[in-house]
């Protein structure tokens, strides 16, 4: 009975703290931006529809950092949502930037990810995170999971989980871009 207790015990301990964790990146804009750390990877054969980019290659936009891995179906069953949002404000200083950490050993191979890409008609800039130094660098712990930087470069919001066109998720994620897209460098 005293295990019981104690492993009960450790179990609300710890969903608690995942609570509010996962509260504390409930999407609002950060009260204390912080610098997002430089991209991990910067050779040619990192990088898919795009040369290898830095942070500092996009001062001035407004970024989604969209972390995924094909072999997740809630990041697939999002890509219709961010492809519609990358068309609606084609026109403005915006970028999507998918980083792409796989979680199992064929996900790792460049060709399956590129037919992904092709197939989900992915048309960002896409870092291939092998070995999930970026998703590291970043803190990060879900897929699908959306950093949006300001201008500056600097983390304003976190979002996490499967997104579609028009739900709430979506639309606190495009109302914080659409604000940060507002806002003067």
């Amino acid at each position: 009975m005293k295990k019981f207790l104690i492993v009960s015990f450790l179990i609300i301990i710890t969903s608690t703290v995942i609570l509010q964790d996962m509260a504390l990146a409930a999407g609002d804009i950060f009260k204390t931006p912080i610098q997002a750390p430089e991209f991990t990877h910067n050779g040619k054969q990192d990088w898919i529809n795009s040369t290898p980019l830095s942070i500092k290659d996009l001062a001035g936009k407004v970024v989604l950092i969209d972390f995924w891995t094909f072999g997740c179906w809630n990041c697939y069953r999002s890509f219709p949502w961010i492809n519609a949002m990358e068309k609606r404000l084609l026109e403005k200083n915006f970028q999507v930037i998918g980083v792409h950490t796989p979680e199992f050993e064929n996900e790792k191979i460049r060709k399956n990810i590129e037919a992904k890409v092709k197939e989900f008609e992915l048309h960002h800039p896409i870092m291939i995170d092998s070995d999930s130094s970026y998703w590291r660098a970043m803190n990060n712990r879900y897929w699908p999971a959306y950093y949006i930087l300001d201008k500056n470069g600097k983390i304003r919001a976190a979002f996490f989980g499967e997104t579609h066109e028009g739900d709430r998720r979506a639309k606190q994620i495009e109302s914080t871009i659409k604000t940060l897209l507002a806002e003067s460098e």
